[in-house]
Order: structure tokens, then sequence, then C-alpha cells
């Protein structure tokens, strides 16, 4: 398998949690920004009524805000596909080495799998080629 498609893999690996849960704080802060705008555009000094809608860069925030939801829902749901598409033992040693490492992961693994270290690891990269393939088609240019 070429490095580059490898090592992306296992970057994306990585990040696939914190992406995953920040499709739940993205919602409670888009609330937040509205609110905040809100209580601005409700303190004006002059008397005038506040208007609905918020001002060029209000809207701004908000929809850079929607489209980086958006995006991390596309880039979640990528993942989860090609996740999907391993078995259960190839998610698990994914999950240990990558997702949510673990110190002493290969050794834990062994012991939970009833293989030795160096099996772990073949299959390991085993896993990730099949990951790899699943997530963008091919391992090599």
């Amino acid at each position: 398998m070429d490095m580059l498609w490898k090592q992306a893999a296992i970057e994306r690996l990585k990040l696939y949690e914190p992406k995953r849960l920040s499709l739940k704080s993205i919602p409670q802060e888009i609330r937040r920004l509205e609110l905040e705008m809100q209580s601005i555009r409700s303190a004006t000094s002059d008397g005038s009524p506040s208007k609905g809608g918020g001002s060029g860069r209000e809207d701004m925030y908000l929809s850079n805000i929607v489209r980086r939801e958006e995006q991390a829902r596309i880039w979640v749901s990528l993942t989860d596909s090609a996740l999907s598409l391993l078995n259960d033992e190839e998610r698990l040693l994914l999950d240990r080495f990558f997702i949510h490492p673990e110190k002493q992961a290969a050794d834990r693994l062994a012991g939970d799998l009833h293989i030795d270290v160096k099996t772990v690891y073949r299959r390991k990269d085993d896993a990730l080629c099949r990951f790899t393939v699943a997530l963008y088609g091919k391992t090599e240019m």
C-alpha cells in the first residue's frame, strides 16, 4: 500500500471520533450564536425596535458554521460507510490502534484474539488496507 494512502487513512481514523463528536456540539454552537446575536440586536441604544435577521457578518458566521457541519456530516458518513465494510475484528484492530488508541494495544489484542503479536500487526495492516480501499477506492497512485 502506498505510504501516502496509508498515512491519509491513519489520519482519518485518528480524526474520526473528534469529528463525530463535533456533530453533537455544532447545533448547540449555532443556537448559542443565534441567541447572542438576538441579544445584541435587542440591546440597541437608539430606542428603535429590533428587527429580525442578522447583519452580513452575523449571517456569514452562521453560514460558515452550517457549511462546516455539512462537511463534517459527509466526512463522518463516508468514514462510517468504509468502516461498515470491515468485519468485527478489523474494526476492533483499527479502533484500538487509531480511533481510541490504547497503550500496548498489540499485546492486549493478542490476548483478546488469542493470536501472537506479529499476527496482530499483520492483521492491523490488512485491516488498514481494506479500510483504505473501502474509503478511497484504491491504495496506489
